[in-house]
């Protein structure tokens, strides 16, 4: 059997969830929105804070929730589910039939396993669309956020970055658009997705603390939104007595830009949101709401910079020192931001 879906639209992307969704979106809907609208919609922004023992940095960062997409779906009033399956040959038959039937399909799996990627650390939770497959070939084609050319990828690649034998895994998760109605005006999905990213940014939403605690099986610590940012910054002065501080600088500057993040830790997505959400929702959005998140994405970029530094020179206290204090100017600006958005979002709702 053999099949690819061609009339697909596969516009590249800074971050693969959102770029992925824009372009299902498109596919399914017609709806032609830009990414960050897109991850803005799915009230994408968080900061996620690991901490576990590993030789090569002792913690994970995370800029984005884990339940973006399927956000998404509820903000605009899609027909879309998000499913898992534990067993792999019922998980490819699954997406086989969706494919066959000329229905692209978002799938979720370690980029690590991806052989046309060549990604040399595990990477879980990576978004990318099947298209279309060559059974007697042992090839599937996908859609990822690099080129807007289908990519060939080994079956065999496939199944294992799907449910991968190491590290996190997502089960098979795939998601199934049923139609391409959108059920919420743009001004109401702006408004519940606000309201999402406040309340988890606060800490009234507990459910990504939950969902990012039970994904890494209780092996450490989590803290998610403004708390997991505080997380960050109390951890960062360790990490210069670490026996590899290099590397774990180097984790720090590749969440920020380097792993898909659009920019800025997400926060340049996040601020295109907010220039959208403003023309949509003035009575929500301020000038000043829309100026803290622009802030709050400059300063994640300039943290690069001084990470970057800490990569060469590790052993440089005054630049750890630096970097601490970039952090808690982060913290201070999104504190700022999710307290205004909060003041006009939480008593609207």
């Amino acid at each position: 059997m053999k099949t690819l879906i061609e009339d697909y639209r596969n516009l590249p992307a800074g971050h693969c969830g959102s770029g992925a969704m824009a372009n299902l979106i498109y596919h399914y809907t017609g709806l032609d929105l830009p990414e960050g609208v897109i991850f803005g919609l799915g009230a994408g922004i968080d900061a996620i804070f690991f901490s576990y023992d590993h030789e090569e940095a002792p913690f994970m960062l995370f800029g984005r929730n884990s339940s973006m997409e399927a956000d998404l779906a509820t903000t605009l009033g899609l027909d879309y589910s998000m499913q898992m399956e534990a067993d792999d040959d019922k998980a490819w038959e699954l997406v086989r039939a969706e494919v066959e039937a000329g229905k692209p399909t978002l799938l979720s799996g370690d980029i690590f396993y991806l052989d046309y990627r060549d990604f040399k650390v595990h990477f879980p939770a990576h978004k990318f669309v099947l298209l279309g497959f060559d059974e007697e070939a042992g090839e599937t084609y996908i859609a990822d956020r690099i080129r807007p050319e289908a990519e060939t990828c080994s079956m065999q690649a496939l199944r294992l970055s799907r449910n991968p034998p190491v590290g996190i895994s997502t089960f098979n998760e795939w998601d199934k658009f049923s139609s391409g109605a959108q059920r919420h005006s743009m001004p109401d999905a702006c408004g519940l997705a606000l309201k999402m990213a406040v309340e988890r940014m606060q800490g009234i939403d507990s459910s990504q603390k939950e969902l990012m605690g039970a994904a890494q099986g209780g092996g450490g610590a989590v803290e998610t939104g403004l708390k997991g940012l505080l997380a960050f910054s109390k951890a960062l002065p360790g990490f210069v007595e670490h026996t590899n501080a290099s590397g774990c600088a180097q984790y720090v500057d590749n969440a920020i830009i380097k792993y898909g993040t659009g920019g800025g830790f997400f926060r340049d997505h996040y601020a295109a949101f907010m220039r959208f959400a403003r023309e949509h929702r003035p009575d929500l959005v301020s000038t000043v709401t829309v100026d803290l998140a622009q802030e709050a994405a400059d300063r994640w970029n300039a943290l690069s910079p001084t990470m970057q530094h800490l990569v060469q020179t590790p052993e440089d206290k005054d630049a750890w020192s630096s970097a601490h204090t970039q952090v808690l100017d982060i913290y201070e600006t999104e504190y700022s931001l999710f307290g205004h958005l909060a003041d006009t979002v939480l008593r609207t709702h």
